[in-house]
């Protein structure tokens, strides 16, 4: 006779197991965070790497190496474009410490006629201020210094890992194949091929993604005459791959340039645009581009961020949405834990009724015989 698991012992160890990966993430996060970013990078580079083995006949060696050498070209090509635009603002710091200079004595006036407080008060107390941060300063210039340092190493493990992931990425695979029985290789492989495609479409459509939004960022802040629109523009696609949060931040730095570099009538027009642009992004451009057959309901999405920044800060924020469509493809083909894929998925979605292998096989068939087509 079958022993039933009663349903307390079975929310028990759940619970149990979710703490326990939450822990093992946190103190993990020196290797797991850049491994994370690796896997996914070696996912997207991995079709460019098979064109030059099977197209060119080099080495896998050289096309893994090729193609970190191709990503990190790019990631460079975009922090020096940034960087020169970041170059272009520290000149003009005199004329941002004019201006907040004058913002400051209009707004001392009006806190002086709305709550009664001479300028005299108000001075004490941000001169109290300013000595206290001044006494800290080595210590937040000591905290720069180690995070432009940890930010390096974390990128050196990370091209690292792509690396050896392409490099051996065959050896991979057949390690995570053996660790089932070989009836469940098809649905093995299903996932694999599945992960594959939509880590591929979603990180090819972020990047599409960022270069529509920055496009319309600079058109319309150079419509707009806004000085260093292309910055802002190049902040706003940056910062929108962050979902719901990114776009808030990107309208307080660009509201905050435009004040430090144009008037106030300035900054109403460009928080007009950056609140059009994405709405124009939100509704068309991210289903359109960025949506695959992975959808993701918008409450998991914020519970997602809000968890990845409690974990990981920024690096969780970028790897919560990708990471929760890995689990859904995950959930999606294992019977016990469909349930789970449900809730993370829209409420119009669902699972392919047709594996992804069963897929390829009739493709390849179609392709033997295309008379019978």
């Amino acid at each position: 006779m079958t022993r039933v698991t009663p349903f307390y012992t079975r929310l028990a160890q759940i619970l149990i197991s979710i703490i326990c990966l939450f822990y093992i993430a946190i103190i993990g996060r020196t290797l797991l965070a850049p491994l994370i970013f690796a896997l996914l990078f070696s996912l997207l580079l991995l079709p460019f790497t098979v064109f030059l083995e099977n197209k060119l006949r080099l080495p896998r060696w050289a096309s893994s190496l090729i193609a970190l050498l191709s990503l990190i070209l790019a990631i460079v090509s975009i922090m020096t474009i940034l960087g020169s635009q970041l170059t272009a603002l520290a000149q003009d710091w005199p004329a941002f410490k004019q201006q907040v200079l004058t913002g400051t004595e209009d707004l001392q006036k009006w806190i002086s006629m709305r709550f009664h407080v001479d300028s005299d008060q108000q001075m004490s107390y941000i001169n109290d201020s300013t000595e206290k941060a001044l006494n800290t300063g080595t210590t937040l210039l000591g905290h720069t210094l180690l995070s432009v340092s940890s930010v390096l190493l974390f990128l050196l493990f990370t091209f690292l890992y792509t690396f050896f992931i392409l490099l051996h990425r065959r050896l991979l695979l057949r390690f995570i194949v053996s660790l089932f029985s070989e009836e469940q290789s098809i649905v093995v492989y299903d996932v694999v091929n599945q992960i594959q495609y939509i880590v591929k479409k979603y990180i090819a459509g972020l990047f599409l993604q960022m270069i529509i939004v920055t496009g319309l960022s600079v058109a319309a802040f150079t419509i707009l005459g806004i000085k260093y629109g292309f910055l802002l523009g190049l902040i706003t696609g940056i910062f929108n791959l962050i979902p719901y949060i990114g776009i808030l931040t990107a309208l307080l730095l660009a509201i905050l340039i435009t004040f430090a570099t144009s008037t106030s009538s300035h900054i109403l027009f460009v928080m007009a645009a950056i609140l059009v642009i994405h709405l124009i992004d939100s509704n068309y451009i991210m289903p359109k581009i960025v949506g695959s057959k992975v959808k993701i309901n918008t409450l998991i999405a914020l519970i997602g961020l809000v968890l990845g920044e409690m974990i990981w800060g920024i690096t969780g924020m970028f790897l919560s949405i990708p990471v929760i469509a890995i689990i859904k493809v995950i959930f999606d083909r294992v019977d016990g834990l469909k349930p789970w894929g449900m809730v993370l998925g829209d409420d119009d979605s669902h699972p392919d009724s047709k594996p992804a292998i069963q897929e390829f096989e009739e493709d390849e068939k179609n392709k033997a015989n295309p008379v019978s087509n």
